[in-house]
C-alpha cells in the first residue's frame, strides 16, 4: 500500500476533506452544547434566585434572570 492510499478512505475521498467535514461536525455539535450550558446556568440562576425566602429575594433581579431566560427560548 502507497503513501497515497493511505490518505483515501473507500469512497475516493481523501482523508484531510473527510476530516474536514469530521470536524465542522463536531464544531457545530460543540456550539449547541455551549448553548445548552449557557440555557441551563441561566434557569439554574432562575431557581436558585427562588429558592430564597421571599424576604431575602431580590425581586428585580429575579425578574431580569426571567426575562434574560425567556429570550433565550
Amino acid at each position: 500500500m502507497g503513501l497515497k492510499d493511505r490518505f483515501r478512505n473507500s469512497t475516493g475521498l481523501s482523508t484531510a476533506v473527510d476530516l474536514r467535514r469530521r470536524i465542522k461536525v463536531l464544531e457545530d455539535e460543540v456550539q449547541e452544547c455551549r448553548a445548552l450550558s449557557l440555557r441551563l446556568a441561566e434557569l439554574t440562576d432562575v431557581v436558585t434566585e427562588l429558592l430564597l425566602p421571599v424576604a431575602q429575594r431580590d425581586q428585580a433581579r429575579l425578574e431580569e434572570l426571567l426575562e434574560r431566560y425567556h429570550r433565550s427560548l
